[in-house]
Order: structure tokens, then C-alpha cells, then sequence
């Protein structure tokens, strides 16, 4: 029963075309990437070899495909939270928009299988976009650029080597799908106090903004905040490319996001439990 009222939700979510901007959105970018990367690679590889000439002895293409997917995976990243948020914001509140809580409730569905139905949507959701991002990402920049050790440069200079990269992303993007289920949950949240999606989009986005630059700002204060906030643990997919690799840190902030994703969960049952459908 739950599956299957899963699949009736997926079915709504993709018959809304807002479902399908995070889609294009991404598609767009990295086409717009590898184009900007055909015209101008030369003039970005002559800056690159610039600056690391004089602590390097360079040898093999740095502009590879594997460089490129990871600057696609940083910049699109913190823009992914929006296009689930328009998915996850409308997942309850659009059913008060339409008027059809009391016609689907009124039918033989508990509340609880109902909700689970509409999680369960939600997360498949975000795992096809999280999916469509990695194959859209990765496999052109390895057919137009190939494969190469992969160069970070964001606290230190780090070479990974060719042969141990592709795990390194799989990883990544898993734990990025933990991070984007975590703000599907909130946005899910606010979705099931109210009737229209507009607020729980905006609510969601919010306190995203709000959030992360409590993290950034250098204020005492806030640092002391900072460790309470599920966004100080959405970059954990960046551990990956680190090396070694932090283990330990890794696995308390995903377990830290699992717990924020159970807790907005949570919310969200008790929430629509007591929501009154009749008025």
C-alpha cells in the first residue's frame, strides 16, 4: 500500500512542471561548462600552470574531465537545496491547494501511511536528481576531456590520482543525497502546516540563507551555533577529496543529518496528525 501510494505521488510530483526546472537548470549549466571549457580551456590551463609551476613539475592535462566535474559538483551543489525545496514545498500544501485532503482521506489511508507515502516520493525524488546531476556531470566531461589525476586547491594543493577518483565521487554524491533529503524534510515540514506552497518554499530557503551564514560569519557567537545547524554538515561530501580521508568526521555529520531528517520526520507526522482537513 505504501509503495504504491508512493508511486501515485512521484506520479503528481512529475506531472508539475516545476518538477522539471531543477532538471533543466542542471543540464544547462554543464552544457554552458563544457562550452565555456572548449572555447577558453587554453587561456584557464596557462593561469593554472602559472601557479603551480613553481611548486610542481606538470606533466599530463589538468583540465580533465574529472576537474571539471568537480568544479560542476561545488558550483551547482548549493543551488541543488532550491530545486528540491519546490518539489518537497508543495508535497502537503499542494493537496490544500486542490482542496483533496478531505477526498484522500476520507478513503481507507490512514494519515501515517499517507505521510509515509509522501517521504518516501520526496527521497526517490531527490535521488533521480541527485542521479540525473552525476551522469550529466561526469560523463560528458569524461568523453570531452578524458580522465587525469584531479588537482584541489581549496585549504591545501591535493593530487588525486586517476584510478582513485571514481569512488571518491560516488561517495560524494551519496553523501550529497543525504544533505539534499535533509532539506527535503524541512521543506516537507513547513509544507504540511499550511495550504499553499509558496511558504514552505520560502521558509525553507530562509532559513537555508540564514543558517549558512551564521556558519560563515566569524563571531564568536555564531561559532558557538554553528554546531547546531544541520547546514554546518552539508559540505561533507568534500571530506571524500581529502586526504586521508576523515572517517570519523564523516560519519558523525551523516549521522547528524540523519538525525535532523528523523526529527523534521517526526515533526511532520505529529504535525499533520493533529491538522484539522474539515475547515
Amino acid at each position: 500500500m505504501i509503495l504504491e501510494l508512493a508511486f501515485i505521488e512521484l506520479y503528481k510530483i512529475f506531472k508539475k512542471w516545476r518538477t522539471y526546472i531543477g532538471l533543466f537548470a542542471i543540464a544547462f549549466f554543464v552544457a554552458l561548462m563544457m562550452y565555456a571549457v572548449s572555447v577558453g580551456g587554453n587561456y584557464y590551463l596557462r593561469n593554472f600552470y602559472r601557479m603551480l609551476e613553481d611548486q610542481f613539475i606538470i606533466v599530463g592535462n589538468l583540465l580533465n574531465g574529472w576537474y571539471a566535474s568537480f568544479l560542476l559538483m561545488q558550483a551547482l551543489i548549493i543551488h541543488i537545496p532550491f530545486f528540491i525545496t519546490l518539489v518537497g514545498g508543495d508535497l502537503f500544501a499542494g493537496e490544500g491547494t486542490a482542496g483533496t485532503y478531505r477526498i484522500i482521506l476520507t478513503r481507507p489511508i490512514s494519515r501515517d501511511v499517507f505521510i509515509i507515502s509522501k517521504f518516501i516520493a520526496g527521497y526517490i525524488y531527490t535521488l533521480m536528481l541527485i542521479i540525473f546531476f552525476a551522469i550529466v556531470s561526469l560523463v560528458p566531461s569524461l568523453i570531452i576531456l578524458g580522465k587525469g589525476d584531479l588537482i584541489i586547491m581549496i585549504d591545501k594543493i591535493l593530487i588525486i590520482q586517476s584510478n582513485d577518483v571514481m569512488w571518491r565521487f560516488i561517495l560524494a554524491y551519496a553523501s550529497a543525497f543525504i544533505s539534499m533529503t535533509t532539506v527535503l524534510s524541512l521543506s516537507i515540514l513547513f509544507s504540511s502546516m499550511v495550504n499553499n506552497a509558496i511558504g514552505p518554499i520560502v521558509g525553507t530557503m530562509a532559513v537555508l540563507i540564514i543558517f549558512l551564514s551564521i556558519s560563515e560569519l566569524p563571531f564568536e557567537i555564531f561559532e558557538s551555533i554553528s554546531p547546531y545547524l544541520f547546514t554546518s554538515y552539508m559540505a561533507t561530501w568534500l571530506d571524500y577529496f581529502d586526504q586521508p580521508i576523515d572517517i570519523n568526521n564523516i560519519i558523525k555529520s551523516n549521522l547528524i543529518l540523519v538525525g535532523h531528517n528523523c526529527l523534521f520526520f517526526f515533526f511532520t507526522f505529529f504535525t499533520f496528525k493533529k491538522k484539522d482537513i474539515l475547515t
